[in-house]
């Protein structure tokens, strides 16, 4: 959204950046805001916990202001755009991650500088819903301009991650080069890599640096580009001495890692690493396609540390095939890895079968669903959806939490204060006891 944003007021159109969740913008505010604008067109970044709830929004838009248009786009409208036309009267679905190029298409289409809407786009007209064709991703992303920070007010986002302030984010890529992840929703609006130049994403960074004196950022391309890419980056940021005065967080792959790549980046100034371990059953690796083995969970996080660059692990609960001393072993495994210093950070979430991944699929084909597939609202992370072999769900949301509680452990707080060295470190150790505490009282508020 915010490159489309960008992009549509370079080429001359009056845009309206609102992020009601980032602005604290509660229902009535928005709707007033709407009524009191009216614009022409307005485009909604949906997922699918919420899906249902833009539907009725969308319905009351048209109540207010009859002749303005409407657009939905995101990943669940990718894999169901048929569905969201029949729900509510929406005017155009996006499909696939283009956002920009395909919403500056719509507009020159409604404007007439182009006859032809662009593959992709699901629209409406006399005779009833129409669409364009299955989305294409063959758009040059070092065409696009770099992310008006202003317009799209960059100071209100920012992860617990991050250890310097100011901090903001890149995305030099969409999305992830191996891309085979049966959970991934990414894949469903961008089932092919593409990346800038990275002398694009240094040049962005130069400018992060000097006119808003950016000291962090976290690159949130599903992976971080790798091979000659990466070299060529990493030698960028020494030669312009960027490593001097910014640090880069990103998400990784274990199978991506080698003693030599994880040196040159902290070399080049790279800070943290998030890498998404899953799980510490084989099977489990393997049924997702994530293309690597536990001995490399573990010898990867050894890399990482090695080099000096802090390692933060994503985990799953709730496998449909996996047992409850299944799930136990990879909350041991990431313990274990905590305790020994190999890892700072992890990350638990309940397993949700995104719509257009092959883990939907799946769960329709095999009867693992606990609700109706429709049941949108419960893909929210904060409650167990499929079925297990010999889990409850109360004990899924348990074995997630027990994760959790580790961080407020005597011996993790130690540690991490040993290695306090500056007042930044400190409030870094604060942020991240935060999250932390919130995460146990979401679970707490859905038993």
């Amino acid at each position: 959204p915010a490159s489309a944003a960008t992009l549509l007021k370079q080429k001359g159109h009056n845009v309206i950046w609102n992020d009601c969740i980032a602005e604290k913008i509660n229902y009535e505010k928005f709707l007033s805001f709407y009524s009191e604008q009216k614009p022409d067109l307005i485009s909604i970044e949906t997922k699918t916990p919420v899906i249902k709830q833009h539907w009725k929004i969308i319905n009351k838009l048209k109540e207010i202001h009859p002749k303005g248009l409407t657009v939905l786009m995101g990943d669940h409208v990718t894999a169901f755009p048929l569905e969201s036309m029949q729900k509510c009267q929406v005017d155009y679905v996006i499909t696939g991650g283009d956002y920009d190029f395909l919403l500056d298409g719509i507009i020159d289409y409604i404007e007439g500088t182009n006859n032809e809407l662009p593959k992709g786009i699901w629209y409406r007209d006399n005779t009833g819903i129409k669409n364009t064709g299955v989305f294409e991703l063959n758009n040059d992303l070092n065409s696009l301009p770099f992310i008006d920070r202003d317009l799209t007010k960059w100071h209100l986002y920012g992860e617990r991650l991050y250890k310097r302030e100011p901090f903001t984010y890149t995305m030099v890529g969409r999305d992830c080069p191996y891309g085979k992840c049966t959970f991934c929703s990414w894949t469903t609006l961008y089932p092919k890599f593409r990346t800038r130049t990275p002398e694009s994403l240094l040049d962005e960074i130069g400018i992060l640096v000097e006119k808003y004196k950016i000291r962090e950022i976290f690159d949130d391309t599903g992976t971080f580009p790798s091979g000659k890419w990466l070299k060529k980056f990493c030698e960028g940021m020494v030669e312009r001495e960027y490593n001097k005065k910014i640090i880069i967080d990103c998400n990784f792959r274990f199978d991506y890692l080698t003693e030599k790549r994880a040196k040159m980046m902290k070399k080049a100034g790279f800070r943290l690493m998030k890498l998404g371990l899953e799980s510490a059953n084989q099977k489990t690796l393997d049924k997702l396609r994530k293309n690597n083995t536990v001995e490399q969970i573990k010898s990867g996080s050894r890399i990482a540390k090695d080099a000096g660059l802090d390692v933060h692990l994503t985990i799953m609960v709730g496998y449909p095939w996996e047992t409850k001393e299944d799930a136990l072993r990879t909350l041991e495994l990431g313990r274990n890895l905590m305790r020994s210093g190999l890892a700072d950070m992890l990350q638990s979430t309940i397993v949700i079968p995104y719509p257009g991944t092959l883990l939907y699929q799946q769960a329709v084909e095999n009867d693992w669903f606990l609700i109706k597939p429709d049941e949108y609202e419960k893909f929210d992370m904060t409650a167990q959806i499929l079925k297990t072999i010999d889990m409850r769900p109360d004990e899924v949301i348990s074995i997630s939490k027990g994760i959790y509680r580790s961080f407020l452990s005597l011996r993790f707080i130690l540690r991490h204060l040993k290695r306090i060295r500056s007042y930044e470190d400190f409030k870094y150790l604060l942020r991240g006891i935060k999250p932390v505490i919130g995460h146990l009282r979401d679970f707490s508020r859905k038993k």
